[in-house]
């Protein structure tokens, strides 16, 4: 099949909600007094939007083959983003097949590699490579999963973030994480409050329902370990993200330490395949949960994926809508999903991605069919309603 070549790529900016969920309004429950690394400092110690959070927005990539059909992608990376596509990473693209993703990735992170390898140029190289995927998909009229080797199973199982597990119990889901209210800084009240919190949310779902905690960077290893500790009580299946990402050997201890039974996780600030080969080679985790948009696109979670998968551990992938179901519905090493609950008050089921996608699957008592991911590409389109802001061409 002689597929037409790419023509142009096109990088924008749009703010609130969307692919940069924590652009949200006042009184959203991902925004209410979280513990981060900031929370050592009582000034930016309620609110996340605070010290900057959502400073970025969502980056857009468009990426328009010479016959007009248009593959896109949203991340997180905003206007400084917007610049490394137009400015680098399109070079690598224009006049090329879009089936020659391998050396478009390579060339995108090689010619980056010194300014970037993780964060902001890492999230930009993926939006484009999500695009790339999703311009593929549409080209030969197949879903991303099609490509990737089909589905493995016939539904997706997910378990929901957000503040309120005993309403996620009965919409359906497998879990529910909550966000982690008090770090290291708020001393033994905090972890106090923590451990009732927990407590107070076991007894309203009941012994056999996963709860676990979303600790976001916010902790040290020893407060993480008693925490754990002091959870396990309390039936917790999971700590999450409890160090800062590049404390591999913190998290190492941690795993050592932890009560028997009871899973680490971390990886959703982590970035391509060396990264993670970190985390599993130095048995950092149980579960490793990698966002497609920020740890390389589909391109590279490929090999991530078999990177655990010869460790025999678990992908379970930071909440990314679609970007993410097309891959897990594909491994066997990826048994759920994780869906944020983006409603306000984590009281019902929204599209994740609102208001930048059109046609966004969700979960229905706590189950997606792997039919509802039949259209081409990633079976989105961009709502064209959304201000797009392109600062920068090329």
């Amino acid at each position: 099949m002689n597929l037409p070549k790419i023509a142009h790529v096109r990088a924008y900016v749009v703010r609130g909600g969307g692919a940069d969920y924590h652009d949200q309004g006042e009184g959203h429950w991902i925004d209410d007094h979280i513990a981060t690394p900031m929370s050592r400092y009582p000034e930016y110690r309620q609110s996340r939007q605070s010290f900057g959070i959502n400073v970025l927005g969502t980056l857009v990539v468009e990426i328009e083959a010479s016959d007009g059909t248009i593959g896109f992608a949203v991340t997180t990376g905003g206007e400084p983003a917007c610049y490394i596509v137009e400015k680098h990473l399109a070079r690598f693209l224009e006049g090329r097949s879009p089936t020659d993703y391998e050396k478009i990735w390579d060339q995108m992170y090689f010619s980056t590699q010194y300014y970037g390898r993780k964060g902001l140029v890492v999230n930009a190289l993926s939006g484009v490579d999500l695009a790339l995927w999703d311009l593929l998909g549409k080209l030969r009229g197949e879903p991303v999963y099609h490509m990737l080797g089909g589905a493995v199973r016939d539904e997706l199982q997910f378990y929901a973030t957000g503040a309120r597990p005993d309403l996620a119990k009965e919409m359906g889901f497998i879990g529910g994480k909550m966000p982690l209210h008090h770090g290291p800084a708020e001393g033994e009240e905090g972890l106090h409050r923590n451990i009732a919190e927990l407590a107070e949310m076991r007894s309203r779902v009941g012994p056999d329902f996963w709860l676990m905690l979303d600790c976001w960077m916010a902790l040290d290893v020893n407060y993480a370990t008693r925490l754990a500790h002091r959870a396990h009580e309390h039936g917790l299946k999971w700590i999450e993200e409890a160090l800062s990402p590049d404390d591999y050997w913190g998290y190492a201890e941690l795993k050592r330490n932890a009560p028997t039974g009871m899973l680490v996780t971390t990886g959703e600030h982590e970035a391509t395949r060396w990264g993670f080969r970190m985390l599993l080679e130095m048995e950092c985790c149980d579960i490793i949960q990698p966002d497609v948009g920020w740890c390389g696109g589909i391109t590279e979670m490929i090999k991530i994926s078999a990177l655990a998968d010869a460790r025999g551990k678990l992908v379970v992938p930071h909440g990314s809508s679609v970007y993410s179901y097309h891959f897990v519905i594909t491994r066997h090493n990826s048994p759920f999903a994780e869906f944020l609950m983006m409603a306000p008050k984590a009281d019902a089921v929204v599209p994740m991605f609102h208001p930048q996608l059109l046609g966004e699957p969700t979960p229905e008592n706590g189950r997606m069919r792997a039919s509802a991911l039949d259209k081409p590409g990633f079976g989105v389109e961009l709502n064209r309603d959304i201000a797009l802001h392109r600062p920068y061409t090329h």
